[in-house]
Formats: structure tokens, sequence, C-alpha cells
């Protein structure tokens, strides 16, 4: 992805999830998940893809990968998650949301372990 596709796609996930809380009803294409390609399912979340949309080098230099990272678990953490959003998902897509949310949640923590270290 060029520079700018990867700036429109993070332009367009800020305005979805300034959307979300203002609809009733979510799914699992309601969600800007933290990938530069669209998962279909939670096995698509790896850490891998979700490290290369948290910490793209085309992102503004303007906060830590720390903060980064921070800033997307605390969007997605299951206190949250699971309380605000969740119950608002389709009953039949409910469980698939939640998995995705808690693969997420699960990278977001090891990339914050790892940003912690000399890894980064």
């Amino acid at each position: 992805m060029s520079k700018e596709d990867v700036l429109r796609l993070f332009e367009e996930h800020e305005r979805i999830w300034l959307r979300i809380p203002t609809l009733d009803m979510l799914s699992w294409n309601s969600f800007a998940w933290p990938m530069l390609k669209k998962p279909s399912s939670p096995e698509e979340l790896t850490t891998a893809a979700i490290s290369a949309y948290v910490l793209n080098s085309y992102l503004p230099q303007d906060r830590s990968d720390k903060d980064r990272i921070k800033e997307h678990i605390k969007r997605w953490h299951p206190d949250r998650f699971e309380t605000k959003l969740l119950p608002k998902v389709r009953s039949d897509e409910r469980e698939k949301v939640k998995e995705g949310a808690g693969q997420v949640v699960r990278s977001l923590n090891e990339l914050l372990t790892k940003s912690g270290s000399s890894l980064f």
C-alpha cells in the first residue's frame, strides 16, 4: 500500500470508530479491525498483521509505539468492548466478533510487552 492509501485507511477507520457508538446494530463488518486488509474471520487477526497496522511507518511519529499500542488496547479492551459494543452485535455474529476482539487484545498485549524490550 502507498503512504496515501495507508493514511486514507487510518482516516476511514477513525470515522468508523466515531460512528460505532451511534449505531443500534453492529456486525463483524461494522468494525475497523486494526489491519491493513479487512479480515473476514478471527483467524486472520494475527499479531504480525496487527503490528503492521498499529506500528505502520507511514503514521505520524508524534507518539511512541508504546502509546499507539495502548491507544488501541483502550479501544478493544474486553471491559469496555464487551459491555458497550458486544451487546449491539447481531446475535448470529456475536461470538465471532468477541473472538476477534479477544485476538486483537492478545496481539496488542504481546506487542506492548515487546515494546518494553529491545525487540523494537
